[in-house]
């Protein structure tokens, strides 16, 4: 049991080594794509709802 143990984290130390990692201009690109994308969602989806909702008023008056 311990030595599959010990396998899996010699395999773990091996895969990490393979992984790069995004420099700082990259991960600060990423992170101002993300905040950029959520905020155009969030008023999409704001803007859906403020419509719907005036529709459906509109219907039950």
């Amino acid at each position: 049991m311990f030595e599959r143990i010990k396998n899996f984290f010699r395999e773990v130390k091996v895969e990490i080594k393979k992984v790069v990692f995004p420099g700082k201009d990259e991960l600060i690109g990423s992170t101002w794509v993300v905040i950029v994308s959520t905020l155009i969602v969030a008023v999409f989806l704001g803007l859906v709802d403020f419509i719907l909702t005036r529709f459906v008023k509109y219907i039950i008056r």
